[in-house]
């Protein structure tokens, strides 16, 4: 190994670069609690000066911020408990006809915006109170043509 072979491993076209993986156009949604214009001024202000961010929208009715750019979800909730002192966390609701029992305790929640209910399909505690049981089966059998006798309620 000379002098000469460095050289032309230094000017060669063969570089092992490492491409920087682009981040992919995200939707991060954040329940923080504001009470006043001036809490969704600070809290709009806390993050759309951030790299990758194009569209900020807060909705103080549901205490929701939405976030729409090129930005990792944890840097955006960091940021946010950071810059406002709030406290924030991931939107923790989803459209009550996404899961199969809304009615459910773990899934039921009375803070809950109208029309969502608690994310049970993350929280595994939960997803199991919330999936179609057994008695449901018993309920049907109850109430069947076949048997009779089976209920006599009027």
């Amino acid at each position: 190994m000379g002098i000469l072979d460095h050289v032309s491993e230094l000017f060669s076209f063969e570089h092992n670069h490492h491409s920087k993986k682009r981040k992919q156009l995200q939707t991060v949604e954040i329940k923080v609690k504001m009470d006043c214009e001036g809490c969704e001024r600070r809290v709009k202000k806390a993050v759309k000066d951030m790299k990758g961010v194009n569209q900020v929208e807060v909705n103080p009715k549901q205490n929701k911020l939405t976030v729409t750019g090129y930005v990792e979800p944890k840097k955006v909730l960091k940021r946010v408990r950071n810059k406002t002192g709030k406290h924030a966390e991931f939107w923790p609701y989803v459209p009550y006809d996404v899961v199969y029992h809304p009615y459910v305790a773990g899934a039921y929640d009375k803070k809950a915006p109208p029309g969502y209910v608690r994310n049970v399909l993350d929280d595994p505690k939960v997803s199991n109170l919330a999936r179609a049981s057994s008695m449901e089966e018993r309920y049907s059998t109850a109430f069947s043509d076949e048997n009779p006798n089976a209920c006599t309620v009027m």
